[in-house]
């Protein structure tokens, strides 16, 4: 009989205070406050993060670090990593929902030789990234590579 292993489990905590119409103040222990509420397009404010915002910042966030994660194990070599990232917000059976983000990262890589490891790297980043795995949004994962200056997209 094989052993099951153990996985530890945490707890993430935040507070949030209503100020004043579709408007809030998020906080966390340690960590500084920020001013949350409704996009424009839900009559609220702009210039405040709003929580559809949030959530496709937490995925395109969670796919980054978990890249980082997966190449500095497998001791892949890279010099820059940006991404760019939209969700689509539809009304499905008369509830709102974030269906699809669409998540672009561009990664430069310090060598040729890298090239591989990252692509394959990249093919496994979603399925281990628990944000990804916690949503039933479709992620759409394009990547772009580059070693120095050369394109090899």
């Amino acid at each position: 009989m094989e052993a099951k292993k153990a996985y530890k489990s945490f707890r993430y905590n935040n507070s949030l205070v209503w100020n004043s119409a579709r408007r809030g103040r998020a906080s966390a222990p340690g960590k500084p406050e920020m001013d949350v509420g409704s996009p424009p397009e839900f009559k609220g404010e702009p210039g405040v993060w709003s929580p559809e915002e949030l959530l496709v910042g937490a995925l395109n966030a969670c796919l980054m670090l978990t890249f980082v994660s997966l190449a500095q194990s497998k001791g892949v070599q890279f010099a820059a990593y940006e991404s760019a990232a939209e969700g689509l917000l539809e009304n499905v059976d008369g509830k709102y929902r974030i269906t699809e983000v669409g998540v672009r990262p561009s990664v430069v890589l310090k060598s040729q030789a890298d090239l591989e490891a990252a692509r394959t790297i990249m093919n496994e980043v979603e399925k281990n990234c628990f944000i990804s795995n916690s949503i039933t949004a479709e992620v759409k994962l394009a990547p772009q590579f580059r070693v120095g200056s050369d394109a090899v997209g």
